[in-house]
């Protein structure tokens, strides 16, 4: 789906955020960016309302024809919105960036509106979702009901999880190898290595304690036929 606005160097979907708001939970919801030219992008990720939600990464550069996954985490509500009414709105800026740009130090004049400059912008609404359908509540009652398939969607919510990490962690060793080491970039690559190794053991524990298929019923045994007494 291309994004609003005519943008031609990424395509956005969706087009707009959609939250199954629930109280006193984080929701997210996951944007998919795609770099449609032949050169590297870098994209930026504003909001109306910070302090409601979190954006991870809410900066960075896309390669050529790939594709990034940004997070959008509504943080956990305390009461309903007046009639399920969100204004809350998103900006995606998007423009054209050397193939050597740090993505960790984006220059500050980086998304900058310059005579000559390409720079693009999306804008993304956002809706919240009353989760109150039947459908909805027979699903979420089979999954509470069927411990396997809550083990198996935790298992895979962590795997996302670890996946993100591992990105944000590779691109921190890219950083060091192009940068002389500091004390403080030691302690944050050491950080968030630690998050991935406790990641991967939540995974592989998720993994080993997840039931197993009950065993098949026992066939009750039929009793003999009585015997007729003699006469």
């Amino acid at each position: 789906m291309t994004s609003g606005g005519g943008n031609n160097l990424i395509s956005v979907d969706p087009e707009e955020l959609r939250f199954q708001f629930e109280l006193e939970k984080p929701m997210h919801c996951d944007i998919k960016v795609t770099n449609t030219t032949d050169k590297h992008v870098a994209f930026k990720v504003k909001t109306t309302s910070p302090k409601k939600y979190f954006v991870r990464p809410n900066t960075g550069v896309i390669q050529p024809r790939d594709i990034c996954t940004i997070r959008v985490t509504l943080q956990a509500q305390v009461e309903y919105p007046p009639d399920m009414q969100c204004k809350d709105k998103f900006l995606l800026q998007s423009t054209l960036v050397p193939a050597n740009t740090d993505t960790e130090e984006l220059p500050q004049n980086t998304f900058s509106k310059e005579p000559g400059k390409q720079l693009e912008e999306c804008k993304l609404k956002v809706c919240y979702v009353a989760r109150t359908d039947q459908g909805n509540s027979d699903d979420n009652l089979k999954q509470n009901s069927d411990p396997s398939s809550t083990a198996r969607a935790a298992r895979d919510s962590a795997v996302r999880e670890v996946t993100q990490l591992q990105q944000e962690l590779d691109m921190l060793k890219k950083r060091r190898q192009r940068s002389k080491a500091s004390p403080g970039f030691s302690l944050r690559l050491a950080i968030a290595a630690g998050l991935i190794g406790i990641m991967v053991g939540f995974v592989l524990k998720l993994a080993l304690s997840s039931p197993p298929p009950p065993p098949p019923p026992t066939p009750t045994p039929t009793p003999p036929p009585a015997t007729a007494g003699a006469e």
